[in-house]
Order: C-alpha cells, then structure tokens, then sequence
C-alpha cells in the first residue's frame, strides 16, 4: 500500500505506476481516492470544529446555572445535543471515507523499483544469470513421480481416495530425503545468521489482508469455517504478521528470519491441480527467510536473499538460473521480485522453484510496524521474503539432476550427513 501523500501530491507518477503494470483499468480509482481523501479531511476539521463547539457550550451551562440563568441554560443543554448529533453523523460519515480510502489503496499496486523490466506477463521476463551447466545425459530422464514410484517413494492413489487430486504420501527413502533437505536448509539458513523459527500455521484476517493482496487471497487461501483464521499458505504471512502494530528500536534492525511451515494453497487459476505429479499440489513444505530492515538497506538483502537460494541449490548439484518479473508479472505488492530456477533435465528448460521479493514498506503500512530512530522519529520499517527451499517441487529438480542411469539416485555430498547414505537404490524385485 502506497502513501496516500503520494497521491495528494504526485497523482501523475502512481498513474504512470498502474499503467506499467498494464492495469489500466485502475486509473479511475486514482481520482476516486484523492475527492475521498479531500472530503475525508474536510469532514475531519468539520468534526473537530464540532466537538470544540460542543465543549464550549458545555462548560457555559455550568455557569449559567450557578447564575440561576435556567432558561438560558436549558436553550445551551438543546445546542449541545444539536451538535452531539450533528457531531455523530459526522464522526459515521469520517470512518465511512477513511474505509473506503483504505479498500481502493489496498487495490491500487505499490510503485515498482525503476529497475524493473516493463512488460504484461511472465512471458516477458528476463533473464538475469545462469549458475553451474545444465546437461541432458545420455539416457531419457523418467517424470518425476515414476522415478519416486521406482524406489517405493510416493503414493498418489491412497491420497487421491483420502483427500482428492492435488495431495500425495511421500514413503521410505523419498519421505526421508524431503525431511534432510528441509533440515539442510534449516541449518544452511542457521549458518548465515538468521534465527530459526516455527510459527502458527493459522493466521487472523487482518494479517491476511497485511501480508498480500485480495485477489492472491482469494486464489491461495483456505478459510477455516466459523472462525477468523486461514491457512497459511507460506510461512511469511505468519512471520511478517508476527511485527503487526510494533514499534521497532532501529538498533534492532535488520531482523533476519528463517522458518519452516507446512503451506496450504488453492492453486485457483489457469494452471490448475496436477492429475499426477506434485510441481503444483494443495499442501507441501517449505524454509523461508524473511528480513525487516531500514528502507536504505532493502536493496542490499534482496541481492543477498536470492543469492543464498542460488548457493544453496548449487551446494546440491543443481543448475539454476536467476530470472527477474517484469512489471506485469510483479503482484500488487511488490516493489521487485526475482525468481530462481531450476533446470530440468527431462524437459530440457527451467522452472520455478523459488521467488525472491523487496516489498518496500507496502506489508509495514498495511500491518503497523514502525522503526524508531535514534532522534526519536518514527517510519514504517521494509520486508523481504524469498524462498530457500520448497520440496517436494524442489524434489523434481533434485531427482532429475541427480538420477542414475539404473534408477538409482545419487546424493550430493552436502546431504550425505543427513540422509547417512550416499545412493539410493533401486530396490530388489
């Protein structure tokens, strides 16, 4: 969410802002939210005016009374009431535009970083680097979920009877390798200083509509019936959330953040739920890092959050390439995003197993949370989010780059502590 400042002052750039997201149809609210804020503001001086009134009037009852000034004092007890009631419409009329005001900034998009590519869609984003060599071996690379089904790793059919297309059961050395690469990434994320946490899986509304836009929320989001809680569907909801209407001491910056969460989504949209595999399922896993700094300093760790990602994978013998989301690729949010891809061997190209994003202070308005300076003045603090790993989508990357010509799958020096194996095999018929 934008400063409503901005549009008093600058209405032109957050105009010129909407149109490089290509959502041109958000213009009108523009001029929507400046004549509410001009009548808000309006109707603000006209409440204090009131209440200022209303308290001189008060206070010459009292004196009119001791003077035995009855009927004077009586016609100052009807003006009082007058303006009580005139006061208290307009007080009504004060928290309508300030809710209103508030609804139509939700919607219009945060100003992007300059630095950000102009384009409509994902098709048009770019690519930044690639890290390690994609190869193709010479022998053909099984979909994912027959390379687990070789080793009695997945269980698709069970899931499908017990909760519906778009879930699964992990098994033996598959369900083991998901909880060390979780654990490896635990303590890779430990290792560069960020404080490991566990948060609530379940966050209030007001958090929800804090931490994203309305129409991700309503395309991710699971509600729980009868209650003010929704699922998680990333542990940065719980996490940011966690800052909702604080006051931060500056020498307490940056918070630097990593937690682990089950995650929960719809997946509503174009893409839809897989028939079988699980690159886009209802429930998986995930590590987050998550930062809150000074605004100067967001720059800085969004360079260093995706580069962690780059490390980590690269650290598993995985190819990736960096790929920055253009302009109409950025949610509403956003101030920029990068996201890290990994490569397929199978299908011979990259896909998305992480995203990486600087929110500027967009999440801090929404939520409260402010910083302290050492001269006593206050600003909303920025928050980054990006993701260190996701299996089990990172699981298909890790299988194909990883799979031996027998079916057989290697594990990468990194992981050999925790998985106390270096292979594992294709079992016996």
């Amino acid at each position: 969410m934008i400063d409503i400042k901005l549009l008093r002052t600058e209405p032109d750039v957050v105009r010129e802002n909407i149109r490089k997201k290509f959502q041109d149809d958000k213009l009108p609210l523009v001029d929507e939210v400046i004549e509410k804020d001009r009548l808000y503001r309006e109707t603000k001086v006209e409440c204090d005016g009131l209440r200022n009134l209303r308290k001189v009037k008060s206070k010459e009852i009292g004196g009119l009374m001791v003077k035995g000034q009855l009927e004077e004092a009586e016609l100052a007890k009807k003006t009082v009431a007058d303006l009580g009631k005139q006061l208290e419409e307009k007080e009504a009329l004060e928290v309508q535009l300030q809710e209103e005001i508030l609804d139509i900034m939700r919607v219009i998009p945060n100003i992007i970083d300059e630095s950000v590519p102009i384009g409509k869609n994902d098709t048009e984003n770019v690519e930044v680097e690639r890290f390690g060599e994609p190869a193709v071996p010479d022998f053909e690379v099984p979909y994912h979920v027959d390379i687990m089904e070789r080793v009695n790793g997945i269980d698709l059919d069970s899931a499908r009877k017990t909760s519906g297309n778009g879930f699964y059961y992990l098994c033996g050395d598959i369900a083991q390798l998901q909880s060390c690469i979780l654990s490896y990434a635990r303590d890779f994320m430990i290792d560069k200083g960020f404080t490991y946490y566990i948060p609530p899986f379940m966050i209030r509304g007001e958090v929800v509509t804090g931490v994203m836009s309305f129409a991700e929320m309503e395309g991710m989001m699971y509600k729980i019936e009868g209650e003010d809680l929704y699922l998680i569907g990333t542990s940065e909801h719980s996490m940011i959330g966690k800052f909702i209407d604080t006051i931060i001491p500056e020498g307490e910056l940056p918070k630097t953040l990593t937690s682990y969460s089950p995650c929960f989504r719809k997946e509503v949209g174009a893409h839809g739920i897989e028939e079988r595999g699980v690159y886009r399922i209802h429930q998986f896993e995930k590590q987050e890092m998550i930062v809150v700094c000074k605004p100067e300093e967001s720059m800085d760790w969004f360079h260093k959050l995706y580069s962690y990602t780059v490390e980590f994978f690269r650290t598993l013998d995985i190819p990736v390439r960096t790929l920055e989301c253009c302009s109409g690729d950025l949610a509403d949010l956003k101030v920029k995003s990068i996201d890290v891809e990994a490569w397929s061997p199978r299908q011979k190209k990259y896909f998305e197993v992480g995203s990486c994003s600087n929110l500027g202070d967009a999440q801090a308005r929404r939520l409260g949370i402010r910083v302290k300076a050492e001269d006593g003045s206050k600003y909303f603090a920025h928050t980054l989010n990006n993701t260190v790993v996701a299996p089990p989508r990172m699981l298909i990357a890790f299988l194909e780059n990883n799979l031996n010509e027998d079916g057989s799958i290697r594990i990468p020096e990194a992981l050999r502590s925790y998985m106390r194996k270096d292979i594992i095999a294709v079992p016996e018929k």
